[in-house]
This record gives C-alpha cells, sequence and structure tokens, in this order.
C-alpha cells in the first residue's frame, strides 16, 4: 500500500484538456495497462450526461461538500470537510492483485486516459435515512476489470481505503478495523451502474468525498461506495468488509438499499434527501430495480441484506 505522508495541499481545480494534455505525457506500465494522477483532470468538460442519470433534482453543492461520511477524518458529519484538507491525493497509486492476469502497483492518471469519463447524476442512499442526488464524473468499474483479466476464479472485487496515520486523524481511534475495506460479487462490479467516481458537480473529487478514485454503487447503501481506493483484490471468496467486521448483523455484504428489509435500530421505508424536510418513501433498490433486480432474483434478500 502507498501511504502518502506530505503535509501540503493540492487544490482540486478544473484544468484545461489542452493544458492537461501537453503537461501529461501517456505512462505505460511493463504490463502495457496504465492507471495515471487524478489532480487536474478536466472533469468540467468530460463528457455528456449518462442515459443512467436521474432527472430529480440534484443536491446542493455546500451539501454535497460538507455533510459526509469518511471515518478517517471524524465520525461527524462535518469533520470531513474540515481535516480531509491534510490527504494529498496526487500522485496516486492504486494496487492490483489476486486472481488476475494483470496484477501491479499502477498510477492512476494512466487509466484515465483508457477510459471514457462521463457524467452520472445518481440518487446516493445512505444508512442512517438521508440521501442526496449527485451528479458524479467517472467511468465505469467494467471497464478497469476488463483490463486487469481477472481469471474464472475470480467471483468477488475486493476494495481496501488508504490508511494514512499521519493525515488521517479518525484512524486514531478504533471505530472500525482500519483500512476500511469493501467488496462486491463479480456480477455487481461488472454492473453498467457500477462507477469508479473520479469528480463531482463537474470537479474532481474532493477530498471529503473520496478523492481522487472511489467506488459509486448507486441500489447500495452509501457505505458500500468505498472512498480514497488503494487496492483492489481479484478474489475467489466473499472479503469481509468493514462493517461486516463491526457488526454483521446490521451490515450485510450485499446492504442494497430495501424499504422492506430494516435496520435493527430504525426503519428504512423513507427517507430525507439533505436540503429538504419532507420525508419520501425509499425505492428498492433505491430505483434501480430494473437494472439490478435480476442479480438477486434467486436470493432471499431478509437473509442476505
Amino acid at each position: 500500500m502507498l501511504i502518502l505522508d506530505s503535509n501540503k495541499i493540492s487544490e482540486n481545480e478544473v484544468t484545461d484538456r489542452a493544458v492537461y494534455d501537453n503537461r501529461r505525457k501517456f505512462m505505460k506500465t511493463a504490463a502495457g495497462i496504465g492507471i495515471v494522477a487524478v489532480s487536474g483532470l478536466p472533469l468540467g468538460q468530460a463528457q455528456a450526461k449518462s442515459n443512467y442519470s436521474t432527472e430529480e433534482k440534484k443536491t446542493d453543492f455546500k451539501d454535497i461538500s460538507t455533510y459526509c461520511n469518511f471515518y478517517e477524518f471524524g465520525t461527524g458529519k462535518s469533520d470531513p470537510a474540515q481535516n480531509a484538507h491534510s490527504l494529498m491525493t496526487s500522485p496516486w497509486d492504486v494496487v492490483v492483485e489476486g486472481e488476475c492476469a494483470n496484477p501491479g502497483k499502477y498510477n492512476l492518471e494512466d487509466i484515465i486516459k483508457q477510459v471514457s469519463l462521463e457524467e452520472r447524476i445518481y440518487r446516493f442512499r445512505c444508512v442512517e435515512g438521508w440521501s442526496m442526488v449527485i451528479p458524479w464524473m467517472g467511468f465505469p468499474l467494467a471497464e478497469l476489470i476488463k483490463r486487469m483479466e481477472p481469471t474464472s476464479k475470480a467471483k468477488y472485487v475486493y476494495f481496501e481505503t488508504l490508511l494514512d496515520r499521519k493525515n488521517m486523524p479518525g484512524v486514531a481511534r478504533p471505530v472500525l478495523d482500519w483500512p476500511y475495506a469493501e467488496g462486491l460479487r463479480m456480477d455487481e462490479a461488472m454492473n453498467p451502474l457500477t462507477l469508479m467516481g473520479t469528480g463531482i458537480y463537474g470537479k474532481d473529487l474532493l477530498n471529503q468525498n473520496g478523492a481522487p478514485l472511489r467506488l459509486v454503487v448507486p441500489w447500495k447503501y452509501g457505505f458500500k461506495s468505498i472512498k480514497s481506493i488503494v487496492k483492489i483484490r481479484f478474489t475467489e471468496t466473499q472479503p469481509s468488509t468493514s462493517w461486516q467486521k463491526a457488526n454483521k448483523n446490521e451490515y450485510g455484504f450485499y446492504s442494497n438499499v430495501n424499504p422492506e428489509v430494516s435496520h435493527p435500530r430504525w426503519s428504512q421505508r423513507r427517507e430525507r434527501r439533505i436540503g429538504q424536510f419532507k420525508k419520501i418513501k425509499t425505492q428498492k433498490f433505491n430505483g434501480y430495480a430494473e437494472q439490478v433486480a435480476s442479480m438477486y432474483s434467486e436470493m432471499d434478500l431478509k437473509k442476505f441484506f
């Protein structure tokens, strides 16, 4: 894992494509694949809105950037925005390992040059009962997986967040078993809705929102969308995840948004959009049932929650 300990802060600003292309040269890895740094990517000029986008009103940028869950920077909703400035997001490496033909350490900038960035406006639902509508920039996780050529043994994809004890004050407390870990079944990872997020509201991802690379799985509760990814592993068996280890009776591996399955301490039937007072009914699979329900058609979702 790459540990970043710089105290210098680099602002996430949108850079003109021509400036960026002149500054960065394409870097090939030994395997002929690449992954290159996200800071300064021209996300604001990236690509048309996706067909997967919702037409619902977007949550205000201020709310998205100041009301966050990122326990590595504190458990309060405002803590990440206050504390995440210390995180250095460039350069950034991602380790790929496990059941695949092309394991290795890759620089994030290269992968951005090889994929198609697009904007997707997704509903984003958290287990505590609040939700947002967020305009993400990113690329389908499936594009990255195909480049890594997983073997027939790869049934799951495991993700790990940066563990930086110097610049992440929250990890000094044993709130979770650090580093933060999450996972998806392979068909979930390959679903076209599953996004590797690199930007938000036409800008590079802010540190508090998971810069420079995070997962976005819009039909699952927000804690599945792991932030600041530094490791991806292809596994044959279901990986252990942080919230499962913390409390497996409350946080299942699948964690699909499901109003029919209550959290042991509260109902999931209704939610409140940040910035709005009135609660609304929670939609099964967060409104993405048409795209994802078939993956769970033979599963008891009360058992496999």
